[in-house]
């Protein structure tokens, strides 16, 4: 996507337009204001990918290689890796193939330029839109495990993962295709960002829930061992900086990208939303740089994943 709609950047190298390289530029309208755009190196940008790519790589390598990891938490932690790979695989091959058209290296009519654009801007809108979605079924699965053990593994069979699962990638599939084709069409952009403003409240309003119920179960473990006052509010404490991180970080890198589809629709045209615009490739860079956490935030805290993946290394 770019700042009028989906990514058009190859087309915009094959007419002659070049990506900016400086990292910091002030950018000043006729009219508007000075604008402080922040623009990415394309080998920070493709260095990025890469090492989100590798990440995700290993954790789908090591869910698949260790039969102990064959449940439906890690099935949907492993959707998520293969989300994650294929936004930085999306965004990779873009900025490739523009860098190649605007050398010239890669020669091609513009016909082909512009299939070929559509195909990687579905790729990439629908691995968002399946990241968001498995981020989601993350949250909505460790809320059952919490309030529902008992009967966790009567709700969350491997039967039903998997069609949840399919659910997921069908239907990231068909939105990103309707995405793509009307991208020009408000109603498009006020989905997606109703899309992301969705799953925030619910990622929220669960993990919320969750710490709440933690800390009262560590409340009561105090009360049996007398001691009141310091486990809980360690307990509290620590819950609430791992929601802080874990809701902040999310935000952080996917709340860039939908204000920009946001100000696309409430002022296209003002100078100050322009100077949003403007670092467009910046939000870009955010989602990729989210690609690279999440492995660590719903993968590698698990010791069985960390030593199935020391085996898959070495």
């Amino acid at each position: 996507m770019s700042g009028q709609g989906p990514q058009r950047r190859l087309l915009g190298s094959l007419n002659g337009t070049s990506p900016a390289t400086p990292h910091f530029e002030l950018a000043a309208n006729q009219t508007g204001p000075r604008c402080l755009e922040v623009s990415i190196p394309d080998g920070l940008f493709l260095s990025l990918g890469l090492v989100s790519v590798v990440e995700n790589v290993l954790v789908v390598a090591a869910i698949a290689k260790n039969r102990n990891l064959h449940s439906p938490m890690y099935y949907f932690i492993g959707c998520l890796a293969v989300s994650d790979l294929l936004v930085s695989v999306g965004n990779v091959l873009e900025t490739a193939v523009m860098l190649l058209v605007a050398a010239g290296t890669l020669a091609a009519q513009a016909a082909v330029v512009q299939q070929l654009d559509d195909i990687i801007d579905v790729l990439i809108c629908g691995s968002m839109v399946s990241s968001l979605c498995f981020l989601g079924a993350i949250a909505v699965d460790r809320y059952l495990s919490i309030f529902y053990a008992l009967r966790y593994h009567s709700i969350v069979t491997l039967q039903r993962a998997w069609r949840a699962i399919s659910a997921i990638w069908v239907a990231s599939v068909l939105s990103s295709t309707l995405f793509i084709a009307y991208y020009n069409h408000t109603a498009v952009l006020l989905c997606l960002v109703s899309f992301f403003v969705a799953m925030l409240v619910l990622m929220a309003v669960l993990y919320v829930h969750m710490l709440a119920r933690a800390c009262q179960h560590a409340r009561g473990i105090a009360r049996l061992h007398k001691r009141q006052h310091f486990i809980p509010q360690g307990f509290g404490l620590k819950g609430a900086a791992t929601l802080i991180i874990l809701l902040g970080i999310f935000f952080l890198c996917w709340g860039p990208f939908f204000l920009h589809l946001s100000l696309m629709v409430l002022c296209p045209q003002h100078p100050i939303c322009g100077c949003v615009f403007q670092n467009f490739n910046l939000f870009l860079t955010l989602i990729i740089c989210n690609s690279i956490i999440d492995p660590f935030i719903y993968a590698f805290c698990s010791q069985e994943l960390r030593k199935t993946l020391q085996e898959v290394v070495l």
